[in-house]
């Protein structure tokens, strides 16, 4: 392979290429295999891989990395036949080369501001899902790549002098320099004119004499603030500062190593992307080239307040990298760190609202980025190279190309995106998992984007496994989610929970046949703790006439009903009750009548901590809940706790969640109080805490009392995470033995960040920060997911709605899958017929035992 340019390589405009290769081949995209490498840099470092090829979860409904047509699709030629791109990076370039391979009569022009052999950062790890996609698209390029590539299979965890190592990763990384190059090369081959150290024109003037214009100019793009009006740029900055640095020696192995400091905590974050050449070689020339011993990315990375405590805020780059040396010298075994124009910054996550505005369309970083942690810049930036081409190929005009790109690549990388944050937010929070056993802790960092799962990491690297298995307690054969836990008085004889589910079903408050039914089923269905459904306090607290109450003893004696049913025919699982208040989100009509839409007739007065209404102009305003009435609905909840107790349920639930008058109290956009009920987090408290001493004093003492929070309100101004710890502090230490962790719900114009587990963070910061155990909730669907919360210890107890309304017998089949046939999920006898998956018809029909061809039948 030809070196990259040096240093002292002079401005320049390439215009090459003689030869016309041959069109890029029409047919059938690669499949679209979870990657089992993290993909990367550029800005952008891998971390753990991000989805593993066994079992890996959230994989996106999209199609996989391509520069072809879709199978059967015939060919249709988009317009642009002059193109120019601002940026000269992996993904500007490569857009450049598959356009003009796909069309060799385009004019194509690439802007760079800076040198041809400039780069910022080390290596570049690219997945083998992205490098199926170039093999199809590019050989040449593919082949360029796979000599450069350095490849290893481990990852080391480096944590209080102690090094645990998990195999099977599969990584592949290259220098990025080496990447530039074999891009600029194909450019020159292919007639591609590469504009360096000339800053691009304006995409505007760009746009007004080419037909196309890609603005790949990255995380700063000047494209996207020129038109931030069209692309409606969202721009969040995190609480981490890192620094890229390099160190002239290859790791054996992707390295995180994590240090206790005097200051905080810090960690490195390293792998290798050269290996060591043999025979001689001069040493580096030029900051981004790796030495003769092999070379290594290293990023090291902390929190804003111990960045400034160490002193690293007032060091320059040199000083920079010698202080990181220093703090890191066993992993680096004394070795020197160099840097290349590196400083230390906060990561930015960039989501635009639209990626394309006329004939100007956004790229990689300057679209979107992915935390460093899990490796997708580049990445994400080649793929999209890869999905625009191809839908330029594809539709006949250039507006409905764009479209189509978006359509395609946005759910890839939103999905990219929150795997991301979920990683993101881990390295922030560390500090919080310290106290961890170093296999859990190790387990957690590796499964920490939610990507790599306990299943697939069981296929990778089964004995580090099933050692963090048994330091959890799992005995032979026995998954996480069929292990026992303790609440007070109560055994659960498994993890799973069937969470709390409206079903707008009661007559005047008592449960029927139907909830014999409903939750009848779930109990047989072999889950170990059964919740109801919100059980209001009162008449004027339902939030439908069809909510369920414990208010008469007519309610309990309908329920008791149902306790007594899942106490005899589903002994071993637990029954509880949540009691709640619907506050200012009462008098509605049921869900699939309208959700939270106001009682067309029979409408009953509400209250709230403030006289503000859900949704103004909608429905009605609830009056300010005044000393007497605090103290009567404080009241009501003593008086159904004792009904509860009555009813024969296990374990009570205090719902201060989802916007319900407990939780109008304590989020500070429903709380406008200027009594001693309102105002700071403290005050806002003190009606909540008030509630719960009452009920725990009638609530008996052997039985757990839980409470459900709202988290956050994913809404401006309203409760934080921050808060959520706060507010989980103050329960745990009146006695509550778990805290159930949800979120929103609280005000109308909330924007959840929807997605797999999307709130076990929460949970998880929650209980590592506290040491309380937690109930998960929010898009837990698969057993596998379970078992790798808990293995994690980001949870205690997974609740899971949709899966068990879709699945009464969820936990049962999630057992048989597993071929766990153990006490914690145990068939009712009648059942027991049914305990393997049934026979189907046979659908594979017997092969050929001989095929001739060429010959004449005698």
């Amino acid at each position: 392979m030809t070196p990259p340019p040096t240093p002292d390589t002079p401005p320049r405009t390439v215009q090459a290429g003689t030869g016309r290769p041959p069109a890029v081949q029409a047919g059938t995209a690669p499949p679209a295999v979870p990657p089992a490498v993290p993909p990367g840099g550029g800005t952008s470092a891998p971390g753990v891989p991000p989805s593993a090829s066994p079992g890996a979860r959230d994989a996106p409904r999209a199609a996989p990395p391509r520069a072809t047509p879709l199978p059967g699709t015939p060919p249709r030629r988009s317009t642009p036949l002059s193109i120019a791109v601002i940026g000269g990076g992996p993904g500007g370039l490569y857009a450049a080369v598959l356009l003009k391979r796909l069309d060799p009569a385009r004019d194509i022009t690439v802007w760079e501001r800076n040198a041809p052999d400039d780069t910022f950062g080390f290596g570049v790890v690219l997945s083998d899902e992205t490098l199926g996609g170039i093999e199809h698209a590019d050989p040449a390029v593919h082949r360029a790549l796979q000599r450069a590539f350095v490849r290893w299979d481990d990852i080391d965890i480096v944590r209080g002098g102690r090094t645990l190592t998990s195999g099977g990763h599969g990584f592949a990384a290259l220098g990025r320099r080496t990447l530039l190059s074999v891009l600029h090369r194909r450019c020159e081959e292919l007639g591609i004119r590469l504009h360096f150290r000339t800053p691009a024109p304006t995409a505007a003037e760009l746009a007004g004499r080419h037909d196309l214009v890609i603005a790949a100019d990255g995380v700063n793009s000047a494209t996207r603030t020129a038109h931030a009006g069209a692309f409606r740029p969202r721009i969040t900055s995190h609480r981490c500062r890192y620094i890229w640095l390099a160190a002239d020696f290859a790791f054996d192995a992707f390295r995180f190593e994590i240090a206790e400091t005097a200051h905080g905590v810090m960690q490195l974050h390293g792998y290798p992307f050269e290996r060591p050449a043999p025979g001689p070689r001069p040493p580096a020339g030029h900051p981004g080239e790796p030495g003769p011993a092999g070379a290594s990315t290293v990023i090291v990375e902390m929190r804003e307040e111990v960045w400034r405590a160490a002193g690293l805020d007032a060091c320059d780059e040199r000083q920079s990298a010698e202080r990181c040396a220093e703090i890191f010298a066993e992993a680096l075994g004394g070795r020197p760190l160099r840097g290349n124009n590196s400083s230390w910054t906060a990561f930015r996550t960039v989501v635009n609202e639209h990626w394309s505005h006329g004939s100007t369309v956004l790229l990689g970083d300057a679209a979107h980025t992915a935390h460093f942690s899990i490796g997708s810049g580049t990445k994400l930036a080649v793929e999209d190279a890869l999905a625009l081409a191809a839908c330029i190929e594809e539709h006949p005009t250039l507006p409905e190309a764009l479209t189509a790109y978006e359509a395609e690549r946005r759910p890839v990388v939103e999905s990219t995106q929150r795997a991301a944050a979920a990683s993101l937010r881990w390295f922030e929070d560390i500090h919080t998992y310290l106290g961890q056993p170093p296999r859990q802790f190790a387990f957690n960092l590796l499964t920490r984007s939610r990507r790599v799962t306990h299943d697939n990491l069981r296929l990778r690297d089964p004995a580090f496994t099933r050692a963090v298995e048994d330091d959890f307690g799992c005995p032979p054969g026995t998954p996480p989610m069929f292990t026992p836990l303790r609440l007070r008085g109560l055994t659960l004889r498994n993890r799973v929970v069937v969470s709390p589910m409206d079903m707008y079903s009661a007559t005047d408050g008592s449960p029927g046949d139907f909830h014999l039914v409903h939750l009848g089923a779930r109990a047989l269905g072999g889950a170990g703790l059964v919740m109801t459904e919100m059980v209001c306090v009162s008449a004027q607290g339902r939030i439908t006439p069809g909510c369920t109450g414990l208010y008469t003893d007519t309610h309990t004696t309908a329920w008791r009903r149902v306790t007594d049913f899942v106490h005899s025919q589903a002994p071993g699982t637990a029954v509880g009750v949540q009691l709640g208040h619907s506050g200012r989100k009462g008098s509605t009509r049921p869900m699939w009548e309208g959700i939270d839409q106001p009682l067309t007739e029979g409408n009953w007065p509400l209250v709230a901590a403030s006289p503000l209404p859900y949704r103004p102009g909608v429905n009605q305003t609830p009056h300010q809940l005044d000393r007497a009435g605090l103290v009567l609905v404080r009241e009501q909840f003593a008086a159904a706790a004792r009904r509860a107790a009555d009813s024969g349920f296990d374990l009570l639930e205090l719902h201060c969640a989802h916007g319900y008058l407990l939780s109008g109290f304590l989020s500070p956009l429903t709380n406008q109080r200027t009594d001693a009920y309102g105002g700071s987090l403290a005050n806002r408290l003190r009606y909540p805490l008030e509630v719960f001493d009452t009920v725990r004093a009638v609530w008996p003492a052997d039985r757990p009392l839980t409470v459900r929070i709202s988290a956050t309100d994913w809404a401006a101004g309203g409760t934080t995470a921050d808060d959520a710890v706060e507010i989980a502090r103050a329960f745990a230490a009146r006695g509550a033995d778990a805290i159930d962790v949800s979120t929103g719900q609280v005000v109308p114009d909330e924007r959840p960040e929807y997605g797999r587990s999307y709130q076990t963070p929460y949970a998880d910061r929650i209980r590592n920060a506290l040491r309380v155990p937690v109930i998960a909730v929010g898009a837990i669907s698969s057993w596998d997911d379970v078992n790798s919360l808990l293995l994690a210890g980001r949870t205690d107890l997974c609740a899971l709605a949709r899966p068990h309304l879709y699945d009464p017998h969820w936990t049962l089949h999630a057992a048989a899958e597993q071929d766990y046939e153990g006490a914690a999920a145990p068939w009712p006898a009648p059942y027991r017929a049914g305990s393997r998956t049934p026979p189907t018809g046979r659908t594979d029909a017997p092969k050929p035992r001989l095929t001739l061809s060429g010959t004449t039948p005698r």
